[in-house]
């Protein structure tokens, strides 16, 4: 046990701890950021959207339950992959009378928001046919004597007649492929002008209002072509985005308005895709989407890429089509073996992480409509979270006032380390929020202010270890190392417990029941730290004074306050012993 005392240095501990101390507390007020935790819906107030579901195309019947829970389910993982934490989603109604209404703390953009949760996310890789400029054909034009868009389908699809420029700003390249979208060909020449059996007479052909994407057919509807060169592509609601049928041809925009597209049936679909990730290039300094796909998707992509890379442009591209908008149409220089893609363009980083967000956790079973977006006010408000406050810290005083009576001396060393565990705590809730997300509610505060009692028995139960051992005859130094032994065991046992119900409440719970365990757990964590490089070093090297080994009446060891009798002195013990 000598040996043990003399090998622990109270310094080698202490040191490492004021070092992550002082970091913190320096990366928690940094100019220019906020030095307050993140207030939750509940103390702030925030965004309320409500969503309205429909059946995605293609899908037969209306809106099921089962299809409702998946929803809201991808919708939460949204949020939270936008760094929003304690939303909450709920469901009002059932099937097509069914409402979803998202709630978000704080000051999220309505838009961004809006975007992220409405979005419904159907990602599809289609096989380019042709690409024509933006503008809309209207049939009813006099006929000149320049060169018009006619519809020859190579097989049953549109063949452009005139040249248009691919987009320039939205594109997508192939991890192995070097070529950037911007670089793909346009469509084929001009043509000679279309043959009556090909285009309807303008004479003849009615005046019709412009169609709206997705303009879809099955592969042998001759109406398709005609709707197609029809579509006005520099309107912004043709670019807007809604579901398309992935097993039919489509007629659609990119999403910038630059060029018009046909194209055939999705070879690989947004089920494939396991993985989607924001990446920023050093070189071009742009963001930009990898995807990774699953060994299904992987074999589609090689397959299609070795079917058509050596053919003409447009035939070479193939275009990365998100809820009917194309985003990006590379073309193929070689084969792909590989399993991978990239969604590259003028993407912010805020643009790439929310494309990112809503490929990585799926698509949407339903399409879903924005009803209504509203401003939420606290439902508890500044009143209650000044209360909450008061009352953790007059728990805080009663419980220092206790240590200070009963432990004295000791006491004071509880005391500083439950300030010093305080400190950690709102600092970490200030780092969280402001990096990962975390927003405190009133549940949270409850949960840092029972872990209050959690951190006061860890002291109490290593100081009655330490004046069990001085009971036992002792000394202060020894006691201190063999106490700590005996304490630890209990300690990380009733820690261990706190802990484990903070995961499981924080697993299987959502909403604010989350931020209860989040802040019990984090406090839990944080009375193991604090006790194990405070506490113990500090009661160490107090131990070694002269205040507390001559058990002073205010150490907290003090023997007539331990009840340990008065002892004959040694010599008295010996004389007594000859005779």
């Amino acid at each position: 046990m000598a040996s043990s005392i003399a090998a622990y240095r109270p310094w080698r501990v202490l040191g490492p701890l004021i070092l992550v101390l002082v970091a913190l507390v320096a990366w928690t007020f940094l100019p220019g950021q906020s030095h307050t935790p993140q207030l939750g819906l509940d103390l702030q107030g925030g965004t309320q959207v409500t969503l309205l579901p429909k059946a995605a195309p293609g899908t037969e019947g209306g809106v099921t339950d089962e299809q409702l829970d998946q929803a809201v389910e991808i919708i939460r993982q949204r949020v939270d992959g936008l760094g929003v934490a304690e939303s909450e989603v709920t469901v009002q109604g059932s099937g097509d009378n069914a409402a979803i209404i998202v709630s978000v703390p704080g000051a999220v953009p309505q838009d961004r928001l809006v975007e992220l949760v409405g979005r419904t996310a159907q990602l599809a890789f289609r096989q380019v046919e042709a690409i024509l400029a933006p503008e809309a054909v209207d049939p009813n034009a006099e006929p000149t004597d320049e060169a018009s868009p006619s519809a020859t389908p190579t097989e049953p699809s549109p063949s452009p007649t005139e040249p248009a420029p691919t987009p320039t700003e939205a594109s997508a390249t192939p991890s192995s492929t070097p070529e950037r979208a911007d670089s793909a060909s346009t469509a084929a020449e001009p043509s000679e002008s279309p043959s009556a059996a090909e285009s309807p007479s303008p004479s003849a052909t009615p005046a019709v209002e412009q169609p709206a994407i997705p303009v879809q057919a099955a592969e042998n509807d001759a109406d398709f072509q005609e709707r197609g060169l029809r579509l006005d592509c520099t309107l912004a609601e043709n670019r807007s985005g809604t579901p398309d049928d992935q097993a039919l041809w489509l007629a659609t925009c990119d999403r910038d308005g630059t060029a018009k597209y046909f194209l055939q049936p999705a070879f690989i679909k947004g089920t494939q895709v396991t993985n989607a990730s924001a990446q920023l290039d050093p070189q071009t300094n742009k963001w930009s989407v990898s995807l990774t796909f699953d060994s299904e998707g992987s074999a589609a992509l090689s397959k299609i890429s070795a079917d058509i890379y050596d053919n003409q442009p447009p035939q070479n591209q193939f275009a990365i089509v998100l809820d009917g908008v194309v985003f990006s149409a590379p073309s193929f220089l070689e084969p792909i073996p590989g399993g991978n893609a990239q969604i590259t363009g003028d993407f912010t980083i805020d643009e790439a992480n929310d494309l990112a967000n809503v490929l990585k956790f799926g698509s949407l079973p339903i399409s879903l409509e924005v009803g209504q977006i509203t401003s939420v006010t606290p439902t508890v408000g500044e009143d209650y979270l000044r209360a909450g406050l008061l009352a953790g810290a007059l728990g805080l005083l009663l419980v220092g006032i206790y240590l200070l009576a009963y432990y004295r001396a000791l006491g004071l060393v509880a005391v500083v380390s439950l300030g010093i565990a305080g400190i950690f705590t709102y600092c970490l809730f200030v780092v969280f929020g402001r990096t990962l997300g975390f927003t405190l509610t009133l549940a949270g505060i409850t949960g840092a202010i029972v872990a209050i009692g959690i951190t006061a028995d860890s002291f109490i139960v290593y100081f009655e270890r330490i004046r069990d051992e001085v009971r036992d005859g002792r000394t202060l130094r020894v006691a201190a190392e063999t106490g700590w032994i005996r304490a630890r065991r209990t300690l990380l046992a009733a820690d261990f417990v706190s802990l484990l119900g903070a995961v499981v409440l924080y697993v299987l719970s959502i909403g604010s029941v989350r931020g209860f365990a989040f802040a019990l757990g984090l406090t839990t964590v944080i009375d193991v730290v604090v006790a194990f490089t405070f506490t113990r070093p500090i009661v160490a090297l107090l131990a070694t004074t002269k205040f507390f080994q001559s058990g002073h009446p205010l150490s907290g060891v003090d023997p007539n306050r331990l009840g340990i009798p008065d002892r004959p002195p040694a010599r008295s013990a010996a004389v007594a012993g000859r005779k």
